[in-house]
């Protein structure tokens, strides 16, 4: 690693729109890109910053350091001094500020899901790139250096052809019933639920790592109907209620989700087929967003509960059949930008430097290796698809989305 930071080329205004822990998750990351990757020779600066919250915005420019704070988002995209914007408002403003990102020219990074439909986020990624900007989602979870490498071993055959993939993602943060009625949980505000919120990452993990998926069928279920109300803005979805009086709310999206996938071909092969599962109600598990591929040579399972560590089973059989266990080290993607060595952990915030590395990157004019909006539009079509399943009862075929990541 190169540790003298030369002199830097270029110099990024940043503007944020919504400032909640997303949003100073993102301001973070920019800031940790120019000590991270000295030798990319980009700073950023933060310059403008907008929340309909007043104490919010007071936040963004007292402590995070935004030069200026306000209310409206368009006076963020109409800085001349802001050259790229993070969209981390909630759902139901996405489209809105997205389709406003891509006329104003502003590159973005938007949080996901972009939209809350796969016609919101195809209107997105078709603006984006009709305006020839760059943009970036927030699927942060395939930059882990072990997903990285579990890619890798896919694409160079070292696991064989993958014949099946099961991807989990079961969180907790709704287990309680007296959990807050959020946003999250009201279909016109966030569209899906456990489908949209986590579905969405075991998504985007298996087609980045696989292939595309191109059929599924669903079911979905609802496990505590009702909720205390908790105004927009006056908390987060971990938030309880324990007044036994509190205004009740009905949840109106899903809380589980199981769907059974087939998967493009790859190579002329046939294609893999597996099983998704997404719960935000569940007992137990607190992030568990777990990938498990299964190939004719091999096997590999990954867990973000324990993100530095990668199970690999190479071969199949002789004295030392079965899984070994590989540390996050200095051969697997980012990792060494983060840490000397194996054993030393890297954590959920160490990805979105790694995310936003990328971003700038693009936009500087370098390799476009972000999580794009098409990326983001071909994850969303897999959940209309699951969804669709869901209440027909029957399979249904995801389409095509050109110019993803996802294609090998």
């Amino acid at each position: 690693m190169n540790n003298v930071a030369p002199e830097p080329t270029r110099e990024l205004g940043v503007g944020l729109i919504s400032v909640g822990w997303m949003g100073r998750l993102h301001s973070s990351a920019y800031g940790s890109v120019h000590t991270v990757y000295p030798e990319l020779g980009i700073r950023t600066r933060l310059v403008h910053a907008a929340d309909t919250a007043a104490d919010r915005a007071q936040y963004a420019r007292d402590v995070l350091g935004y030069a200026r704070a306000g209310s409206d988002y368009r006076d963020v995209l109409s800085d001349p001094d802001v050259d790229v914007v993070s969209i981390c408002a909630p759902n139901v403003l996405h489209h809105e500020i997205g389709m406003a990102a891509a006329r104003a020219g502003k590159p973005f990074w938007i949080e996901k899901p972009v939209g809350r439909t796969a016609r919101e986020t195809a209107e997105i990624a078709a603006a984006a790139r009709d305006a020839g900007v760059v943009t970036s989602s927030g699927y942060n979870y395939r930059h882990a250096p072990a997903v990285e490498h579990l890619r890798e071993l896919v694409a160079g055959g070292a696991l064989g052809r993958i014949t099946n993939v099961r991807a989990v993602f079961f969180s907790g943060y709704a287990s309680e019933p007296r959990g807050a009625l959020s946003w999250r949980f009201e279909r016109d505000l966030a569209g899906t639920g456990a489908l949209g919120d986590l579905l969405s990452h075991a998504i985007d993990l298996v087609q980045y790592v696989v292939a595309p998926i191109t059929q599924v069928s669903a079911l979905t279920q609802i496990v505590h109907a009702q909720r205390p109300v908790l105004p927009m803005g006056s908390g987060t979805h971990f938030a309880v209620i324990d007044d036994p009086d509190a205004e009740m709310g009905t949840v109106d999206n899903d809380d589980y989700v199981a769907a059974l996938a087939r998967f493009a071909p790859v190579d002329g092969g046939p294609g893999a087929a597996g099983t998704l599962e997404a719960s935000r109600t569940i007992v137990g598990p607190q992030c568990g967003l777990v990938i498990e591929l299964y190939g004719t040579d091999g096997a590999a399972t990954w867990n973000f509960e324990r993100m530095n560590e990668l199970q690999v089973c190479v071969g199949r059989g002789g004295p030392h059949a079965g899984y070994t266990t590989v540390l996050a080290n200095t051969a697997l993607g980012d990792y060494a930008r983060f840490q000397p060595g194996p054993g030393l952990a890297m954590g959920y915030d160490d990805l979105k430097v790694i995310e936003a590395r990328k971003f700038l990157v693009a936009v500087t004019g370098g390799e476009r290796r972000t999580c794009t909006v098409s990326d983001a539009h071909a994850v969303s079509e897999v959940i209309a698809a699951a969804a669709a399943s869901a209440e027909t009862g029957t399979w249904q075929n995801v389409p095509d989305v050109p110019g993803t990541t996802y294609g090998r």
